[in-house]
């Protein structure tokens, strides 16, 4: 399950913005095999006064945390490969807006701490997750 949870000052993100954002993080996800509903983007719009960056609060800033935890990255090489992907994903967004601050991390959690809709999802590339990615929707396996 990839969440991605975006913390941003206002006026950065339109409705529309964020629904193509949202819809351009799936669809890289489902591209690579995961059940296009593993997928969870949080837009939190978070004033100046309370998004700081180096001790002084900021009135551009967006600010991303990704918690991977359906797939690992092997060794070093595919985490700069994630990383550059992840950057291509955001940088269209948001190197047109002027004097902003932007940054993202990715964390790598054990799968064993995971569930949904009280199911441990299948192991990756299992016939049953291939079958949950069809129905895009959790099931007995």
């Amino acid at each position: 399950m990839p969440l991605w949870t975006i913390h941003h000052t206002p006026g950065t993100f339109t409705a529309d913005e964020k629904h193509k954002l949202a819809a351009r993080i799936a669809d890289h996800y489902e591209n690579v095999g995961l059940p296009r509903f593993y997928v969870v983007t949080v837009f939190h719009e978070t004033h100046p006064e309370n998004f700081y960056v180096g001790g002084e609060p900021t009135s551009a800033g967006v600010r991303i945390t990704i918690d991977h935890i359906a797939r690992r990255n092997p060794d070093q090489a595919s985490r700069r490969r994630t990383a550059a992907w992840i950057k291509s994903i955001l940088q269209p967004h948001l190197e047109q807006l002027p004097d902003l601050h932007w940054e993202f991390h990715a964390d790598e959690t054990s799968e064993d701490l995971w569930m949904i809709n009280g199911f441990a999802p299948p192991p990756g590339g299992s016939d049953a997750e291939k079958r949950w990615a069809e129905q895009n929707s959790t099931s007995e396996y």
